[in-house]
């Protein structure tokens, strides 16, 4: 569409420059010349847009860089200063883009020191909690983790930092969709699920470690079941609505060993149980 519109002006062009007794030659020439010149700007005109266009990394870049700043002073403040001192822990809570799990919204609180919501009544975990409860289940590497309840899907990214077979269930539909193409997105090999968390994962079973980031009113048996010898089951256990209990429970043969780690707060686990 761009070159009849510029021959069409050229041919005025040569019209008005014609000579009265011009020859045909002369004005055919100064057309072409016209022309040349014409499509020649015209393709500097579009280079121009087409660089401007192109999108600028830079700003996005900075952003990435005060977010890491950001992160490495969460650690700091709000993790190692409270006794987290398993150094894969630390490494993997300043590594994951945690702004990345959060509503749009809530971008510059992604760091805080407190929880987020993410819709659905459901909650992004403090930090500090994240933290502790993946030190608890002192994660090796190669081993098999369950979570029960994917949320946002920080939690997953967090254990995936740690061992490369991370399961994951999430009972709200939606979420669990969004945490899987966010975690996807991020470059996370996850395995997500959309169901309900209290019956565990028994085709995959048996696992080294189980967290569980909902409270239920009772310690589901099918998680104990599905522990390796040895494993361990990290989960805040407590009536809904208030102050919960959470617990470190280490299977032993057909024994368990409960631990209880102090009071915490976090959303009832959901379905009928």
């Amino acid at each position: 569409m761009l070159f009849p519109a510029i021959w069409a002006e050229a041919a005025n062009v040569a019209r008005r420059l014609e000579y009265k007794g011009g020859e045909f030659i002369m004005r055919h020439l100064i057309a072409v010349g016209l022309l040349l010149l014409l499509a020649l700007s015209a393709c500097v005109q579009h280079s121009v847009t087409t660089i401007t266009s192109t999108p600028d990394r830079s700003s996005e870049n900075e952003a990435e860089a005060v977010y890491t700043e950001v992160r490495n002073k969460m650690v700091e403040e709000q993790i190692r200063s409270r006794g987290i001192t398993d150094t894969g822990v630390l490494l993997a809570m300043a590594k994951v883009p945690r702004h990345r799990f959060v509503p749009a919204e809530y971008l510059s609180e992604a760091y805080g020191d407190y929880p987020l919501p993410i819709g659905y009544g459901q909650t992004i975990s403090q930090p500090y909690i994240v933290a502790l409860m993946t030190q608890y289940l002192e994660i090796r590497p190669g081993e098999k983790v369950l979570e029960i309840g994917t949320g946002s899907g920080y939690q997953a990214a967090i254990l995936a930092e740690l061992t490369d077979r991370v399961y994951t269930i999430e009972i709200v539909e939606p979420l669990g969709q969004q945490a899987a193409a966010t975690l996807k997105g991020l470059g996370y090999n996850v395995n997500c699920k959309i169901g309900d968390g209290y019956y565990g994962w028994e085709g995959k079973a048996p696992f080294d470690a189980i967290i569980v980031t909902c409270a239920p009113d009772h310690v589901p048996q099918p998680l104990l079941k599905q522990l390796k010898d040895g494993g361990r089951l990290v989960i805040p256990v407590g009536v809904p609505g208030y102050y919960q209990t959470l617990w470190l429970i280490e299977r032993k043969g057909e024994q368990s060993r409960s631990t209880n780690l102090g009071g915490v707060a976090f959303v009832p686990m959901l379905g009928e149980h």
